[in-house]
C-alpha cells in the first residue's frame, strides 16, 4: 500500500515540478519515490528495496552516500564555503593541477556546477579560439540542456525551446565519411559523446575516433570530446578517449566528478583551447563552478576511481549479458559493451522501456535510452560487488523470461 507520505510528494511533483514526467512513469507502473539510499542501493518511500544500475548517468559511480566522499565534504565544512570565484583557491588549483595531470594534452581547467555549463564554455572556447561559428555534432546526440549544449545535442527539445539557431550542423555517428564531407564548410569543432549514452551506448569502431582527430586537424577545426556519461573509469580507463588512443582539444567531465555530494564539472582546455585565459581572465566566470567544497568532493573522487580502475570486474560482466544473450536470443538482440558502459538491445522497438518496468518489479532499476527506447541502458557502479552482480544478472533472466511470455 502507498503510503500517505508517498501520495503527497507524487501529487506534488505533479503540480508543482514536472507534470509530464510524473504522468509518464506513473502510467508505466513506476511510482518511485526515493526515500533511503546507500552503496548501490535504493529504497522508495515505502521501504521497497531496489539495486540502482541507472546511477543517474554515472553521478554514483563511487555508490550513493559514498561514506569517503562525504568525509572529504565533512571536512571541507570545518573551514571552507563555495569560495569567491573571482580568486585564487588553494582546493581550485589543486584539483585543476590533478584533473590536467590526469588528461593528455590538456592544460587548463575551468569549472562548471554541471555538464551542460561545462559543454556551452566548450563550444565558446571553440569558437573565440577558431574565429568561426559551426559546430558539428551527430544525430542523437546529447549534451545538456543549457543554451549552447542544448543547441548542439537533443534536437527535439532544441526546436522545443527555439534553440536550432546556433549554427550546428548533424553528421551521422561513427561516418568518417560524412564528418570529411561536413568539414569542407569552415568549423570551428566538432562535438561527440565518446559511446553516445542517450542513443544507446553504440561503441565507435575503432578507427572512427582516429579518423575524427585526424579530421579536425586537415580542417583546423577543435575536437570537443564530451566525457560527461563515458569518463570517469566507465570505459575501464580514466577516460574513455583513452582506449581509441586519441587526445582531444577539449574534454568535458562532470556528473561523476561531483561523487552524488556536490555539483561539479570541469572542461579541461588544451593550451590552444584556452589561450584566451592569458589575456582575458574575466571571459567566462561562473559563480557556483568550482565552488570549494566541491574541489575538495572531486578531489576524492578521482583518488577513489583511480584506486578502483585495476579492479573493474568488465570481463566478468560481459560474460554475464553473453550467457543472457544466449539464453533469450529472441529477445536479445545486442549487447553493446565498453568496459561498464553497457546497451542491451532488444527485439522490440520499446523493449528498453519494458525491461526497466520489468527490472523494477524485480527489484532492479535500470533505464532506457532516450533516444531509442528499444536498448536499455546498464551502468554497474565501480565499486559494486560480486554478490550485487550475481543479483543483477539472476534479475536480467527473469525480466527477459517475463518478457518472453508476454
Amino acid at each position: 500500500m502507498t503510503s500517505a507520505a508517498k501520495q503527497q510528494t507524487l501529487q506534488w511533483a505533479q503540480e508543482f515540478v514536472c507534470p509530464d514526467r510524473v504522468r509518464f512513469l506513473s502510467s508505466a507502473g513506476i511510482d518511485l519515490v526515493i526515500g533511503r539510499r546507500e552503496g548501490y542501493r535504493i529504497w522508495d518511500l515505502d521501504g521497497r528495496e531496489l539495486i540502482d544500475i541507472h546511477l543517474n548517468g554515472g553521478v554514483f559511480n563511487l555508490g550513493h552516500r559514498n561514506p569517503q566522499v562525504i568525509a572529504a565534504l565533512t571536512s571541507a565544512l570545518e573551514t571552507l564555503d563555495i569560495g569567491n570565484h573571482h580568486f585564487p583557491s588553494v582546493e581550485r588549483a589543486e584539483l585543476a593541477r590533478e584533473l590536467v595531470g590526469l588528461t593528455p594534452g590538456m592544460q587548463y581547467a575551468v569549472f562548471a556546477s554541471g555538464g551542460g555549463e561545462a559543454i556551452d564554455l566548450a563550444i565558446k572556447s571553440a569558437r573565440r579560439v577558431t574565429g568561426r561559428r559551426r559546430i558539428i555534432s551527430v544525430t542523437d546526440a546529447y549534451h545538456g540542456h543549457t543554451g549552447l549544449a542544448l543547441a548542439a545535442g537533443d534536437e527535439q527539445a532544441a526546436t522545443a525551446f527555439l534553440s536550432t539557431d546556433a549554427d550546428v550542423v548533424r553528421v551521422p555517428f561513427d561516418d568518417a565519411e560524412a564528418l570529411a564531407e561536413a568539414l569542407r564548410e569552415p568549423t570551428a569543432a566538432v562535438i561527440l559523446e565518446t559511446v553516445p549514452a542517450t542513443a544507446g551506448f553504440p561503441r565507435p569502431s575503432d578507427d572512427y575516433l582516429p579518423a575524427v582527430r585526424r579530421l579536425c586537424d586537415e580542417a583546423d577545426a577543435l575536437y570537443i570530446a564530451d566525457e560527461v556519461q563515458t569518463g570517469l573509469g566507465r570505459s575501464g580507463r580514466m577516460w574513455g578517449v583513452e582506449l581509441f588512443d586519441v587526445v582531444p582539444d577539449i574534454l568535458v567531465t562532470g556528473k561523476g566528478l561531483s561523487g552524488g555530494i556536490y555539483p561539479i564539472a570541469a572542461t579541461l582546455l588544451n593550451e590552444r583551447a584556452g589561450q584566451w585565459l592569458q589575456t582575458d581572465g574575466w571571459g567566462h566566470v561562473s559563480t557556483f563552478g568550482g565552488a570549494e567544497l566541491g574541489c575538495r568532493v572531486a578531489s576524492r573522487v578521482l583518488t577513489l576511481t583511480a584506486e578502483a580502475l585495476p579492479g573493474l570486474p568488465i570481463d566478468a560482466w560481459a560474460q554475464g549479458f553473453a550467457d543472457l544473450a544466449a539464453a533469450f536470443p529472441q529477445w536479445v538482440v545486442e549487447v553493446r559493451q565498453t568496459g561498464l558502459i553497457i546497451g542491451v538491445k532488444f527485439a522490440h522497438e520499446m523493449g528498453g522501456m519494458l525491461m526497466t518496468r520489468l527490472l523494477f518489479d524485480q527489484g532492479v532499476w535500470a533505464m532506457f535510452a532516450g533516444f531509442d527506447r528499444s536498448v536499455l541502458q546498464v551502468k554497474p557502479g565501480l565499486l559494486m560487488s560480486d554478490e550485487d552482480r550475481r543479483l543483477v544478472l539472476e534479475a536480467f533472466h527473469r525480466a527477459c523470461a517475463a518478457a518472453v511470455a508476454l
